[in-house]
């Protein structure tokens, strides 16, 4: 079972091209749904980020992200205790998604994980797919969304690994700033790639 990572930065259009593997009838692990669901209330990480952060819970008894971003804005130690809550509690859901798939007879997955080579994600699959878009064509959709603030989107940036380095590690690109009808060609070159690569192992 090859395991293709999948990553891009905020507004690349990674969540788009994500849902086109889907619809190819590819298993994805979805690592920001991931989080929602340990975050929404009667989530196993609300008890613990109380904890850590106290008042980050917002009235519907979740985790309010907003109240936490704040909580941890600018501050590398509460990052790092944030992520040693998250990180096992993520990485036990993706080690049921493999074990599952592997049990479907998936041929390939797809592990979207917005910090994959921030976290080393990277070390633990098979090949990866990095979404792009130019600069110009990101902000417009990050502000477009209207849930950040200029500054935010700086401070989102700065922690992840910027997009020119991300495209010189990738086995394949996906353009995502040339319309969908050239991001679907894309994706269906890449799982043609894999599979005929595996065939070329078997021959």
């Amino acid at each position: 079972m090859i395991k293709l990572g999948l990553t891009g930065s905020i507004g690349m259009g990674k969540s788009t091209t994500a849902a086109m593997f889907a619809r190819r009838g590819l298993p994805v692990y979805d690592a920001d749904a991931a989080v929602h669901a340990i975050y929404a209330p009667g989530g196993v990480a609300v008890a613990p980020l109380e904890s850590a952060f106290p008042g980050v819970t917002g009235a519907d008894g979740g985790i309010d992200r907003a109240k936490l971003r704040e909580a941890v804005a600018g501050d590398e130690a509460a990052m790092k205790r944030l992520e040693a809550i998250v990180h096992p509690l993520v990485g036990a859901m993706q080690r049921d998604f493999l074990e599952r798939s592997a049990a479907d007879g998936a041929d390939i997955v797809v592990l979207d994980i917005p910090l994959l080579f921030e976290n080393g994600g990277d070390r633990r699959v098979d090949a990866i797919v990095v979404v792009s878009a130019p600069e110009a064509v990101q902000r417009e959709r990050v502000m477009a969304r209207g849930q950040m603030t200029e500054a935010q989107f700086a401070a989102i940036l700065a922690r992840q690994t910027p997009d020119s380095d991300k495209r010189k590690r990738a086995d394949f690109i996906i353009n995502t700033g040339l319309g969908l009808e050239y991001a679907q060609a894309q994706v269906d070159a890449v799982i043609n790639a894999l599979r005929a690569g595996v065939r070329a192992k078997e021959a």
